[in-house]
């Protein structure tokens, strides 16, 4: 398990549906605090492309929690499992 943040993904600042099209060429879930327009751009771009999935994960989340809800999502799931799927976490 990597992360990296969108300025090092060279992300920062660009379309959601680059960002998801940049994710999925990497197979890469992407991980977001942008539940206002994310959601609505991932359910437009599978519908003719594959993702590896978003995590969307509220900006109040304390760190330590959000690291401890993706370790167990990368220790108890599949990369497969999260194919074109969206999730909302904490879990």
């Amino acid at each position: 398990m990597d992360f990296r943040s969108a300025v090092q993904a060279d992300l920062a600042g660009i379309p959601d549906l680059e960002v998801l099209a940049a994710s999925a060429k990497d197979g890469r879930i992407l991980v977001t605090h942008d539940f206002k327009t994310m959601p609505t751009h991932f359910a437009d771009f599978v519908q003719s492309n594959v993702s590896a999935g978003v995590l969307l994960l509220p900006q109040h989340v304390p760190v330590p929690e959000a690291v401890e809800e993706l370790v167990l999502v990368w220790a108890a799931s599949n990369p497969e499992e999260w194919v074109n799927r969206i999730c909302v976490l904490p879990l």
